[in-house]
């Protein structure tokens, strides 16, 4: 038996490069070697294709299928499988944060087993993580119901013994062994890659594979023993039916030469297991958690030293670098998040949208690249007869006449091409014209011939020359109908057809064929000696009538789903398996501007480095194997891009995985819904544009948390550095900025029902480390200008100078502290002025309002004491409404100056 040779990483690729890349390059390798060994298979005769299994035409004994089983494993590929539900919740709690929260609550348990601050945290983190794994669990189990299992057994030939006769039995496809002999039928599919041995009339559908949305004709041999002409393509072999593709029509046998992950599909698909690529959203998260920690490990130690030297209690300084540390940090940013992304799956599900990943939701409001395939999304996926033309390519009722003729009255198989003419005489209400005729006999359509020819009996009471004649109608393949044709219908008339005009009826099929449609030829003969049977020979001296040219129509809104993309801010590339005149056609009719077609075979020749300047000028990838679309996808991320793949075939599923975010239908293969974050339950770019809008909404509403809270946490910081080092008590109790902290952050929690500003929607939206930590300190010390404010006025004027007047102090800045940040909000959340131009949704607004109630109080309600706090004098009241307005003036001034000079806001 041929068997396929190894390749270790350290052959596939440099030193230096990163895990994924090289896992990439094995991968991408080993998918090559399977197919340059099918394509070696596919270049030799069929005995030789069965010696090199060790099993002859009658098949396999069960003896030897057993032996096999056990040698080559199940006929099954790598896919990806849900973890357990414990797997999954141990990772919804796999996240920065939740570790400095988890630590943050542990030290204040060793500190004080009943502080309340354990509890608080305690719940924000349980409640964050499962928030998190109840939402993706649930759209696990939704994309598993969507899963359909098409069939489970296939038809094998194998004999009890060495010496018995052949018997087909129905096998589990997972059992099926290299050498076994499969028989295939219409509706059947491939159960491995078989080397065919015998063909009849067989069409396959390779959609799945290749993305070609027309079946392809399949032969064994055109003579004994010899092999077809050599091709490096396994897919483009014509006596190879590959793991994954369907027949449509016919019947064949063919011999099993690879199972399981030594199949071309078993070779892709172990790029669909082991741990996903971190996708824009990972490391976007990853950049801001980790500068928002690198904050906190340079702030606390600061507060703790400047406390522990200036108080001289250690203890106490302590403990209040630890609440520092739990001010610092937006301890409900994996909740928020959380929450964030689950409300964007709920809305999503709304537009029949199944979420399978939270964190696709961001990703997809950050694509700024598409990248999609054709059938099915810019098109009906289906075939339509587009134009029935005569010999100068007008239009002409009577070439469809004929071509109704002789698809209705088959009495084979249809194809799609037959009945896309029928259905276009009932859709344009034609005369039933088969009335006119009566069946006499016909010659079936074969692989040789590339036509098939009726010959129908006129009526001589409506328009027949003579009693008794026949008429044969002819329709197939341009070249071998006109090879048939001595005359042609010329405006009525029948004229001879000289080398000239033969030369013109050809230019006019081979335009419609650049046009990206599939043209055949009608050719009529009448029979003047009538008899009841025909054969070949009579396909003779035939007189061409027309063309009758197919093609997958775009969809009616197609074009402007594409343009509200563009309006977003989104690059659409088509990426499909299919030829390059018909992926030029179809993207031409929907409004993209085609460019130069790039052939998958050129990328090939290309290093990372020149492909990714190749994809970034390219608009259509045609003819592109399963591994050239995701080299096509990771160039277009390693050029900077955030990038969208929408596929539904076996040869999308790479791809998917590798894409920022893989876009599915319900109506996919099952391993592209397995590799797919995002399943639409329709093709359709419209709903598509849906989700890109909800997960800006998500993305901008959680940058707005981040800012809002990031920012304001470190002013706090800021005003207690400053308070530390000059005033001879703690400026606010550790209890009290827990608390602080816990009512604010309870009121954020509406920020997930937070609208977004129409002009914030209209460009893709990435994260940004760099911006958030600029913004924390532009925007933060202004609230430290007004906590100063408000030390002086309680220093000075309320007279709160002293350890014994501490608590006064306190509760002068608490509620200060509590009401700026709480309504600082409103000015971060909208780049123009809030309450006029723009206002929150009422969520919000309710929670704003509970939040400042809940501060005004706490200083007068029964906990008080408790908490430390005392009741405030009514003089105080004046006071603050002037610094809270002196604030949110100087916010927006701010802000004013922030937009001109960067360009941005959230």
């Amino acid at each position: 038996m041929t068997m396929l040779t190894p390749r270790t990483p350290a052959r596939l690729a440099p030193p230096g490069r990163s895990r994924r890349e090289r896992r990439a390059a094995e991968l991408e390798s080993r998918t090559r070697l399977v197919g340059e060994h099918l394509a070696d298979l596919s270049a030799a005769p069929g005995v030789r294709a069965l010696q090199s299994v060790d099993a002859s035409a009658a098949g396999l004994t069960h003896a030897e299928a057993a032996l096999r089983l056990e040698r080559h494993g199940a006929n099954v590929v790598a896919h990806e499988r849900a973890p357990r539900w414990y797997v999954q919740l141990a990772k919804a709690f796999r996240n920065p944060f939740i570790a400095v929260l988890v630590f943050l609550a542990a030290v204040m348990y060793w500190q004080d087993p009943a502080d309340p601050g354990v509890v608080i945290l305690s719940v924000m983190v349980g409640i964050s993580g499962l928030l998190r794994f109840w939402q993706e669990y649930r759209s696990g189990r939704a994309a598993d119901a969507l899963k359909q299992l098409v069939t489970t057994t296939c038809a094998v030939q194998r004999r009890a013994g060495s010496g018995s006769a052949p018997t087909t039995f129905e096998v589990p496809m997972d059992q099926v062994v290299p050498g076994d002999v499969v028989k295939l039928a219409a509706g059947d599919l491939i159960p491995a890659d078989l080397r065919l041995l015998t063909a009849k009339d067989l069409m396959i559908s390779q959609a799945a594979l290749s993305g070609e949305s027309l079946p392809v004709a399949k032969a064994d041999t055109r003579a004994p023993d010899v092999g077809q002409q050599a091709t490096s393509d396994p897919v483009e072999a014509d006596n190879l039916a590959l793991m994954g593709t369907s027949v449509t029509s016919g019947t064949a046998t063919g011999v099993v030469v690879a199972t399981g992950a030594d199949s071309y599909f078993g070779s892709m698909a172990g790029s669909l297991v082991g741990e996903r690529p971190q996708t824009n959203f990972d490391t976007g998260v990853r950049k801001v958690s980790f500068l928002l920690i690198r904050f906190m490990l340079v702030m606390v130690p600061v507060v703790f030293m400047i406390n522990g030297l200036t108080k001289g209690d250690w203890d106490e300084a302590f403990l209040f670098g630890i609440a520092v540390a739990v001010g610092l940090t937006p301890e409900m940013l994996p909740m928020v998040v959380s929450a964030n992304l689950a409300r964007g799956a709920v809305a999503m599900a709304k537009h029949k949208v199944v979420v399978k990943r939270l964190n696709a939701i961001q990703n997809l409001g950050a694509m700024d690249v598409l990248c999609t395939d054709k059938t099915g999304t810019l098109t009906e996926d289906r075939i339509v007869l587009d134009r029935y033309l005569d010999v100068h390519g007008n239009e002409d009722g009577e070439v469809l006449e004929y071509g109704y003729l002789n698809a209705h009255f088959q009495t084979g198989l249809r194809n799609l091409m037959d009945q896309a003419v029928i259905d276009r005489v009932a859709e344009a209400e034609e005369v039933v014209v088969d009335a006119r005729f009566s069946m006499v006999d016909e010659i079936p359509f074969d692989f040789a011939r590339r036509r098939m020819s009726v010959v129908l009996a006129r009526n001589t009471l409506v328009g027949g020359s003579g009693p008794g004649e026949h008429v044969m109608i002819t329709k197939g393949a341009v070249e071998e109908v006109l090879d048939l044709c001595t005359h042609m219908t010329d405006r009525g008339e029948q004229v001879q057809l000289t080398e000239q005009l033969r030369w013109h009826v050809t230019r006019i099929a081979e335009d419609n064929n650049r046009r990206g449609l599939r043209v055949l030829a009608v050719a009529t003969r009448t029979l003047d000696t009538p008899r009841e049977t025909y054969s070949v020979a009579d396909e003779d001296g035939l007189t061409l009538v027309g063309f009758l040219a197919f093609l997958d129509p775009p969809k009616a809104d197609a074009a402007r789903a594409l343009e509200a993309l563009a309006d977003k801010g989104i690059a659409v590339k088509v990426v499909t398996g299919d030829n390059d005149l018909v992926a030029a056609r179809v993207c031409a009719d929907v409004g993209i501007d085609v460019g130069t077609v790039v052939l998958g075979a050129e990328t090939d020749a290309l290093d990372d480095t020149e492909l990714r300047a190749l994809a970034a000028r390219t608009t259509v990838f045609a003819k592109v194997n399963p591994v050239q679309k995701a080299r096509i996808v990771r160039a277009l991320q390693a050029d900077g891009h955030t990038v969208g793949f929408l596929g539904d075939g076996i040869n999308d599923a790479a791809a998917l995985r590798d894409a920022d975010v893989g876009i599915s239908v319900d109506t996919a293969v099952d391993i592209a819904k397995e590799s797919a974050d995002i399943i639409l339950l329709e093709k359709d770019l419209t709903v598509l544009e849906q989700g890109v809008l909800q997960g800006r909404t998500t993305f901008g509403n959680t940058i707005k948390y981040i800012k809002m809270t990031a920012s304001s946490n470190f002013g706090n910081v800021f005003s207690v550095l400053v308070a530390s080092a000059f005033i001879p008590f703690q400026p606010m109790l550790a209890i009290m900025l827990l608390v602080q902290n816990l009512v604010y952050d309870i009121a954020q929690l509406a920020t997930p029902w937070d609208r977004m500003d129409e002009e914030y929607l209209r460009r893709p939206r990435n994260w940004d480390a760099k911006g958030i930590g600029r913004f924390m300190v532009t925007i933060g010390p202004i609230s430290s200008i007004f906590d100063i404010a408000m030390f002086l006025i309680m220093w000075h004027v309320f007279a709160a100078d002293s350890e014994a007047s501490q608590s006064l102090f306190q509760s002068g800045w608490f509620i200060e502290g509590l009401l700026s940040q709480t309504l600082i909000v409103h000015m971060i959340r909208t780049r123009k002025i809030p309450f006029i131009q723009s206002r929150a949704s009422w969520p919000v607004m309710v929670m704003t309002v509970l939040a400042v109630l809940t501060g005004l109080w706490l200083p007068f309600s029964p906990l008080a004491s408790s908490l430390g706090f005392v009741a405030l004098p009514a003089s105080y009241f004046p006071w603050l409404i002037g610094v809270l307005l002196a604030y949110c003036t100087l916010t927006q001034l701010v802000k004013t100056w922030y937009i001109r000079r960067f360009g941005t806001w959230l």
